[in-house]
């Protein structure tokens, strides 16, 4: 049988955004800041040399090239404010979520409400700001090292460390004004909006490959056909669920006796969601991005690391496939499912899985189902990641397509799609509500006449 709530949700038409007064702002408003978070990826960081940027970019390996200038929305590549883009915020809150799985006195901040969370965003805060100076400072040093100052020295570093730590700090700003005022996730808009930008360029130039002759036609048309069905995977694979059958028992309240219902754990098959893939592809990156902003002053232990561990390597695709799945088994039992927290939860609430013991046997039920349906979800992120590099090391491909960027894309799409969708059903549910008390008061106005005129009658 299909809900009510069901049944309006398909029924709702696109054509009811015209009349959504609140959601059309919310959209208006978030279009807004995404305009001026592109805005100010344009405008440089004060003392680069902007000729020999441009020559040292087109010469760039893809440490610079790939992932890291795609999040920035090629912020990085032209050395704008927001060149440092939104990671360390996501990076300080992937860290900030870890210790609090770890460490007693966070765990139990989380569990104090409001105030607790607001304490643990402020943590979160000042973990941006670190990473930020640290990553601020070791780009100023290497864009001395690669001769793309035009005065270096203590002044160049300090007003490039203070550009770059603000820039990070304004978008985390932009961010969370998105979350609360506008529609979708913030700081997950801001990062798809930036693999967004880049995308036609990437597209134009392996088009003009195609003309060129370098890349047949045949392959072009296996890439595009290989790019709709890895994103129809995704979108599968995304929606995909393991649901676990919940009990309830009769319960007595006061006199009354309520029957007992029963429900489902939906247990994702990826709930680690694309936290894996950052984690692993910036620990990988991070060797060539800083051995291509330091130019030729690559040391022989950086030389040996990139020789067995640069992009497309047997060495880098079997590490970034441990690291991959390591991440996701861990960032999901301590982060995002935990057994023992939804055990306690379910037997609070009386509920259990039929044929398990309340408890501690709920709990080791619970992680041997995660754990099965993780390396499912874990092996789905690895193909998915590592389908791209193995075609460009052995096609050549020219432009990036990665399946990190491909992963955000498509959650938060899907994602932003479902809150426009909420916003929809519940300006429904107010109209449906307003004409109900509309009629009320029409038929309570209908009864008071019937007894004015019943006298008449008479």
């Amino acid at each position: 049988m299909v809900s009510a709530v069901e049944n309006m949700a398909a029924n709702t038409s696109w054509s009811a955004l015209g009349k959504a007064t609140d959601l059309r702002n919310r959209i208006f408003f978030t279009l807004a800041l995404l305009v001026v978070y592109r805005l100010g990826t344009f405008i440089p960081v004060p003392g680069i040399d902007g000729v020999a940027l441009r020559e040292f970019m087109d010469s760039a390996g893809q440490g610079i090239g790939g992932m890291v200038s795609m999040f920035t929305g090629g912020a990085l590549g032209r050395m704008g404010i927001f060149a440092l883009g939104i990671m360390p915020y996501i990076s300080a809150s992937i860290i900030v979520q870890l210790l609090t799985s770890m460490v007693p006195q966070l765990e139990q901040l989380k569990k104090e409400g409001e105030q607790g969370r607001k304490k643990i965003n402020q943590y979160t805060r000042y973990g941006t700001v670190l990473l930020a100076t640290m990553q601020s400072y070791g780009l100023a040093v290497s864009l001395e090292a690669g001769d793309l100052a035009t005065d270096p020295g203590l002044f160049f570093r300090a007003s490039t460390m203070i550009t770059l730590i603000g820039g990070t700090m304004f978008l985390m700003w932009l961010g969370e004004q998105i979350t609360s005022r506008g529609v979708g996730n913030g700081i997950s808009l801001i990062i798809f909006v930036g693999i967004i930008a880049e995308v036609p360029a990437a597209l134009a130039q392996f088009f003009s490959q195609g003309r060129a002759g370098t890349i047949s036609p045949a392959l072009i048309v296996g890439v595009l056909l290989m790019v709709v069905v890895t994103i129809m995977f995704v979108v599968f694979m995304e929606r995909a669920l393991r649901k676990i059958h919940i009990q309830y028992p009769k319960r007595q309240v006061g006199m009354k006796v309520y029957d007992g219902g029963s429900s489902h754990l939906p247990v994702k098959v990826n709930p680690a969601n694309v936290i894996p893939a950052i984690f692993a592809s910036s620990l990988l990156l991070l060797p060539v991005t800083i051995s291509t902003f330091s130019g030729q002053s690559t040391g022989p232990i950086m030389s040996t690391i990139l020789a067995y561990f640069g992009p497309g390597q047997p060495l880098y695709l079997l590490f970034f496939a441990l690291m991959i799945v390591f991440f996701a088994y861990f960032y999901t039992f301590n982060v995002s499912f935990k057994p023992d927290d939804v055990a306690d939860n379910l037997k609070n609430q009386n509920g259990f899985i039929p044929g398990i013991r309340p408890g501690k046997k709920t709990a080791e039920y619970l992680e041997y189902v995660v754990t099965r349906v993780l390396v499912l979800g874990s092996g789905y992120l690895a193909l998915v990641c590592l389908l791209p590099e193995i075609l460009r090391g052995q096609f050549q491909i020219p432009f990036y397509f990665g399946g990190t960027s491909v992963l955000i894309v498509v959650s938060v799409t899907m994602d932003t799609i479902q809150q426009i969708q909420s916003h929809l059903l519940a300006h429904q549910y107010e109209g449906l509500i307003e004409k109900s008390q509309l009629r009320g008061k029409g038929a309570k106005g209908g009864g008071k006449r019937r007894t004015k005129r019943s006298p008449v009658r008479k």
